[in-house]
C-alpha cells in the first residue's frame, strides 16, 4: 500500500513534524514540535487517522506539541529509552537555555531499547540508533519506500548540532557514516529542519562527510 508523506514545519524554529500516511487513513506524527491545533486541523482535515507519535528525539523544539496531540487522539508516545527523562526535563530538552519558556511532556508511552525491525500502528520501520546530536536519537528506515526520517542527525548541506547536552560531533559523523549511509543511495533523507534530500547526494556533496 502505497504511503504519503507531508512535511509541516512549526513553531519559532520551524521544526519539521511529518505525517506519514497510508492510502487508507491510517497516519503516524513524527515530531510534533509546537502548534498543536494547527497540526490537529490539518490530519482533521485530511480525513487521518493518527495511530502513534513517533519522537526522533526528545529536544524541545521537537516535543512542544506532544501532550496536546496525544490526548486529542489517544495515541501512544514512542521514544528512545536514553531520553526518557527528557520530556519532563527541561535542563534536558534544552528549552531551559532558551528564550522560549520551559517545555515539558508527559513520559513516553513507549520506550524503544534497541535496534531492528519494528511495527509501530500498521506500518513497519527498521530503527537505527543514531546518536551524537543527541544520546537517544533515533532514525526511522521504512524499507518499502526506501524513506529515512532522520530527526536532526542530517540535513541538505549539513549535520545537526552537538552542543547540547549529551552530544558529540564524533559519535554523530560515526552515526551518520556507519548508520545512515548505508542506507541505499536513493533513499530520500526527511530531516527535522529544513528541505528533504537524497543520500546520495549527502555522500557526494554534503561538506561535513567529505
Amino acid at each position: 500500500m502505497k504511503k504519503i508523506w507531508k512535511r509541516v514545519p512549526l513553531g519559532p524554529l520551524q521544526t519539521n513534524c511529518y505525517l506519514y500516511a497510508k492510502e487508507n487513513g491510517e497516519c503516524l506524527i513524527f515530531d510534533p514540535g509546537e502548534e498543536a491545533q494547527k497540526l490537529i486541523g490539518i490530519i482533521r482535515d485530511k480525513g487521518w487517522k493518527p495511530a502513534a507519535i513517533l519522537l526522533t528525539h526528545a529536544h524541545f523544539d521537537h516535543i512542544g506539541a506532544v501532550d496536546a496531540v496525544r490526548e486529542t487522539f489517544d495515541i501512544p508516545v514512542y521514544l528512545h529509552k536514553k531520553e526518557a527523562d527528557w520530556l519532563s526535563n527541561p535542563a534536558l530538552n534544552g528549552s531551559q537555555y532558551f528564550q522560549m519558556g520551559p517545555i515539558q511532556a508527559k513520559e513516553a508511552d513507549e520506550l524503544i531499547t534497541e535496534e531492528g525491525m519494528m511495527e509501530i500502528g500498521g506500518f513497519t520501520f527498521e530503527i537505527l540508533h543514531t546518536p551524537g546530536h543527541s544520546p537517544g536519537s533515533i532514525s526511522f528506515y521504512d524499507r518499502d519506500e526506501r524513506i529515512v526520517f532522520s530527526g536532526d542527525a542530517l540535513f541538505r548541506g549539513s549535520i545537526g548540532r552537538t552542543d547540547l547536552p549529551g552530544g558529540s560531533h564524533e559519535q554523530l559523523l560515526s552515526s551518520i557514516k556507519t548508520k545512515l549511509m548505508k542506507l541505499p543511495s536513493d533513499t530520500l533523507c526527511l530531516s527535522g529542519h529544513g528541505p528533504e534530500t537524497i543520500l546520495e547526494d549527502e555522500m557526494n556533496h554534503n561538506p561535513f562527510l567529505q
